[in-house]
């Protein structure tokens, strides 16, 4: 009787370990489909796309962090003329930048979003044919590659503006940029140009500077929506070919910015083919951060952002 009730035992924990031990094929296949449901890449916000809100007194640039939370980002990338009203406030400037940084990382801390990078506008030409006007730009941009550091963003994004000649415009690039991603390399910071007006619009021109400084740390952040070259009173008067400048661009690329103005009514950005372009990223194995800049006025920031952020997954699954 003693042994038939151990055998009993025996077979019910053997069948109860078979029913509780998972299919090897099911667990594969559960993985693989969540992998493919996952995008290739990871999604931030631009603080540009709140820029509105922020210039006319609406939202705080302090509350960053917070909105992005709030609105679901795992990362967010910082403009620097979004803070320089606040940034008046103090006696010195480096008061005021302890203070700025001190209080970013808080925040970002608070509401646990990533800080992947700083754009960095207004500090300067760092492409002026005047050598004391683009070292003093390289010291005016070394106090933001300095914060991004303290916040452990990954890079800063800079322009590249100054000489209207094509080739002093190029041999003033490479010094300018030069100097800056030597000093940022000490900090482990990336120095990343974006395709932002002018020679800078120019992707095979941009290209030539970016090769010519040859550093790790130094690279381009393609924004889906600044190809023009020239400008004019009825928009844009020569503009550089999208598709093209972006392929151009993406071999040193170490950020995006997926911009977008208005979309369809399927939700496709109207004046982009966002599907040939995610082809185009996806094709250079890129899988970092791509930051979403909405610049429309259809639309309120939040919603633009929305859909900014669905078409990206949306095009992301139909490319996995």
């Amino acid at each position: 009787m003693i042994k038939r009730l151990l055998l009993f035992s025996l077979f019910s924990v053997s069948l109860i370990s078979c029913k509780e031990k998972p299919n090897k094929q099911e667990s594969t296949e559960t993985v693989e489909t969540t992998a493919a449901a996952q995008p290739f890449f990871k999604i931030s916000l631009a603080q540009w796309s709140l820029s509105g809100p922020i210039r006319d007194g609406s939202m705080n640039p302090f509350d960053f962090a917070q909105k992005a939370s709030e609105m679901d980002f795992e990362g967010i990338e910082y403009v620097s003329q979004l803070y320089t009203e606040k940034l008046q406030n103090y006696p010195d400037q480096a008061t005021a930048m302890n203070s700025l940084v001190q209080t970013l990382k808080a925040k970002s801390e608070q509401y646990g979003v990533k800080n992947v990078l700083i754009m960095i506008d207004n500090e300067g030409e760092l492409s002026s044919t005047d050598v004391s006007t683009r070292d003093e730009a390289v010291k005016k941009h070394q106090k933001w590659v300095d914060a991004a550091a303290q916040l452990g963003c990954h890079a800063v994004r800079v322009n590249l503006k100054g000489a209207d000649e094509k080739e002093a415009w190029k041999e003033a690039s490479v010094d300018g940029l030069t100097k800056l991603a030597d000093y940022a390399a000490e900090k482990d910071i990336e120095v990343l140009v974006e395709n932002h007006g002018g020679f800078s619009s120019n992707a095979s021109l941009l290209m030539e500077v970016i090769n010519k400084v040859n550093l790790d740390n130094c690279g381009t952040l393609p924004d889906f929506g600044n190809f023009c070259i020239e400008s004019s009173e009825d928009g844009c008067a020569e503009e550089y070919p999208r598709y093209k400048g972006i392929e151009e661009m993406m071999p040193k690329a170490m950020a995006i910015s997926a911009k977008t103005y208005a979309f369809t009514d399927s939700g496709e950005e109207k004046d982009m083919d966002y599907m040939k372009i995610m082809q185009t990223i996806k094709d250079a194995g890129y899988s970092g951060f791509i930051g979403i800049e909405y610049e429309g006025d259809q639309l309120t920031p939040e919603e633009g952002i929305a859909k900014t952020r669905e078409l990206l997954i949306q095009t992301a699954k139909k490319l996995n």
